[in-house]
């Protein structure tokens, strides 16, 4: 057996797993990290990236297919147009390629060592990693545990044949006819509304009352509206019970009213777990927060020397959140005086229309006993919104009613994922109404809608 020693081991090359790494050899600590996949993650090869590929594919699509029906209100006209996804995988897996080859090369100029394999913890120092050549065994002074999450499996609809996860939802070479996606979160319909614009016709069932719960109403129902419009059929309180007998649908049951839906292929989205078994955690025993590893605001799990981040951890499960946890524990394996103290987590949904959030939403602020002003200003009055015929949608101000402390912004609209690092910065930064209000926003933007939502939470809106 080989054997190597390092100051830091990361398990896990996802988002987090390689910063982490990427930092720590910046800053001189003897790294390595092992992946038993691709460097990435789920995120660049099966997540993020990949999804949001897709999306952008098929809004293109959509807007062809608009043009052709004589409707475009621009006045564009085509003959009918068409779609080779398999082209468009294509595509989609070059992007995927070029930014995993990314990732390879800024692991390997930050000094490094990548140990392809699946690895299983011996003890709190030790890790054995299974490699094509035979078993590596390294030995660490700190070990980050940043193994991610994997989708949750329908004890009736397990995966396979007709019944998809995200993950083969990615990688379909033929549009179906007919799509069934259970759960109304947002992964569920971000691939259910870009089917939907490449042809399918999509059912959503979701168990609870309304679509994409862990968002206010107010800003789902805008989704909602563009839902029904792209012609996808939204069942809520509905639960999916299994696949037909000629298994070319899906049987559903709304209060009690049993009923099939047509579906050549089922996604599941119902959720994503910890991946924490094969590991060999079992040898180390942490400390648990339900599924999830319990860690302290410097991602330290219950044993010394032993961190955790990303998904493994707990919500919410984002990219952008592993990767600060994954810089932040890299510098405290340097020496540096770090801890977790954000103010916010900005959360995008990638709908039509896009949804951001940051910091508290007003049932939040108002569950915590403060007391709020709220300001919101629409879409339809903002010229940039306008001109691109994205009018559809709102940005929305919260902040404390005695100093004017921004607590919470979030949007809804074509395009506002752009604007969640503004959000955040603002909150991030401590920014109070009159900030926003006096910080000039460039006419015509998007933008302006946040500084026009500050002007509605002072009480002088300027364009309403």
């Amino acid at each position: 057996m080989k054997e190597i020693s390092c100051k830091l081991l990361v398990l896990g090359a996802g988002p987090g797993g390689y910063v982490a790494a990427i930092r720590a050899g910046q800053l001189g600590v003897n790294t390595v990290i092992v992946e038993k996949a691709k460097a990435g993650g789920t995120c660049l090869n099966v997540g993020c990236i990949p999804s949001k590929a897709l999306i952008h594919a098929a809004d293109e699509y959509h807007r062809l297919r608009a043009a052709a029906s004589g409707k475009s209100p621009l006045g564009l006209s085509l003959s009918a147009p068409a779609i080779d996804l398999r082209r468009t995988i294509a595509w989609k897996d070059g992007i995927v390629g070029r930014l995993n080859g990314g990732v390879t090369g800024l692991l390997k100029k930050a000094g490094v060592k990548a140990v392809i394999g699946e690895g299983r913890f011996v003890d709190g120092k030790t890790v054995d990693v299974e490699t094509e050549t035979g078993l590596q065994r390294i030995r660490a002074e700190a070990i980050v545990i940043a193994t991610g999450s994997a989708p949750v499996e329908l004890p009736d609809l397990p995966f396979g044949g007709s019944v998809i996860s995200s993950t083969q939802a990615l990688a379909l070479t033929d549009v179906p006819q007919t799509l069934a996606v259970i759960g109304g979160g947002y992964i569920g319909l971000e691939l259910g509304t870009a089917l939907a614009k490449l042809g399918s016709k999509v059912t959503v069932l979701e168990a609870l009352d309304r679509i994409l719960p862990q968002y206010d109403a107010d800003l789902s129902k805008p989704v909602m509206k563009r839902l029904g419009e792209l012609g996808v059929e939204v069942f809520t309180r509905t639960a999916a019970k299994r696949l037909s007998a000629d298994r070319r649908g899906l049987l559903a049951e709304e209060n009690g009213r049993a009923f099939e839906v047509p579906a050549e292929k089922v996604l599941v989205t119902v959720g994503r777990r910890p991946v924490t078994d094969g590991w060999g955690l079992e040898e180390i025993d942490l400390d648990r927060s339900g599924r999830f590893i319990r860690i302290d605001d410097q991602c330290r799990t219950s044993m010394r020397g032993v961190y955790a981040i990303g998904d493994v951890t707990g919500e919410p499960m984002l990219a952008h959140r592993a990767m600060a946890q994954g810089e932040m524990v890299a510098e405290i394996v340097a020496g540096h005086k770090r801890s977790w103290d954000k103010r916010c987590i900005p959360a995008v949904c990638f709908t039509d229309p896009e949804i951001v959030g940051a910091g508290l939403s007003p049932e939040e602020a108002r569950a915590a006993g403060i007391d709020v002003k709220i300001g919101q200003f629409p879409f339809q009055a903002n010229g940039r919104a306008m001109t691109t015929l994205s009018e559809d949608g709102f940005v929305r101000v919260i902040a404390r009613a005695d100093n004017h402390l921004v607590l919470g912004i979030q949007a809804v609209g074509h395009g506002v994922s752009e604007l969640s690092a503004t959000f955040a910065l603002a909150i991030e930064m401590g920014a109070r109404l009159e900030d926003i209000a006096g910080t000039i926003h460039a006419h015509p933007t998007q933008s302006e809608a946040f500084q026009e939502a500050a002007f509605k939470t002072l009480g002088h809106a300027l364009h309403i």
